[in-house]
């Protein structure tokens, strides 16, 4: 039976010479050659079932796979995507892919998809009723978290904790790999970063809400990949190093 046209998924396009895409997929990618094949279909797949124009920007962070080679490869066939580069570090990655978003929305989205991109609706939701700020969060009501480890639970929440007292006390899940800003307030909060490694959640929200921004935590589906770049001990003793920077930095009025 010949499918009617409106049964067909709209393949997503560049936006046109001065159009403004409504929503930026900023993904950070660091020897992703193995999870961004299937990640960019995925995403494609979702962009394909929605009414508004997008563009995804893949930042290369000193790969040393063919990370770079699977993005190029990808973008032939897919305009809307591009690749870019910045030096090591996953905060400086962000930070390189959140200053040239061009999209009303910019989302932060990890290469490995930990929270489907379906769940991104949820976040736009949020910013488009009022906040500037939408972050996923693996806690509260209506939080589902699937297969993680006793043990990386209990990392997270020790260091989510240490986070809460010492520089955001208001937020239960600074390090969910997906977060959403509006436009402007994307290009003001990452214009003032200065940390390019783990911790650069910590460092981002606490610019945004130290300059009055409102942010909200919204409950998503969260899983566990066993593919985690971070490294248990080495990565959270940098982390926490930065969490104090982070408090240094708010008393000194740097965010100001």
């Amino acid at each position: 039976m010949t499918q009617s046209r409106t049964d067909i998924a709209t393949p997503p396009t560049a936006p046109a010479s001065g159009a403004v895409p409504l929503l930026t997929i900023v993904i950070p990618a660091y020897n992703e050659e193995s999870r961004l094949p299937s990640s960019l279909s995925k995403i494609d797949a979702f962009l394909r079932q929605q009414p508004y124009q997008a563009e995804v920007l893949v930042v290369e962070n000193g790969s040393r796979d063919d990370t770079s080679g699977i993005v190029e490869r990808f973008c032939a066939d897919h305009p809307y995507v591009r690749l870019l580069h910045s030096v090591k570090g996953k905060g400086a990655a962000v930070q390189v892919g959140m200053l040239a978003a061009a999209g009303d929305y910019a989302l932060i989205c990890d290469a490995d998809l930990a929270m489907p991109i379906a769940e991104t609706a949820k976040l736009l939701s949020a910013v488009q009723n009022g906040f500037d700020v939408a972050i996923a969060s693996r806690e509260g009501e209506g939080a589902v978290r699937f297969a993680e480890p006793y043990y990386r639970h209990l990392m997270g929440r020790v260091f989510n904790t240490l986070v809460r007292i010492l520089a955001i006390p208001s937020l239960q899940d600074t390090q969910c790999g997906f977060k959403l800003f509006r436009r402007a307030v994307a290009h003001d909060v990452f214009a003032r970063q200065t940390m390019g490694g783990w911790a650069f959640d910590v460092e981002v929200l606490a610019i945004a809400l130290r300059r009055g921004y409102k942010v909200v935590e919204v409950p998503i589906h969260w899983y566990f990949m066993t593919e985690s770049k971070i490294s248990a001990l080495r990565d959270t003793v940098s982390m926490v190093r930065e969490v104090f920077k982070v408090r240094l930095n708010v008393r000194r009025g740097l965010y100001d």
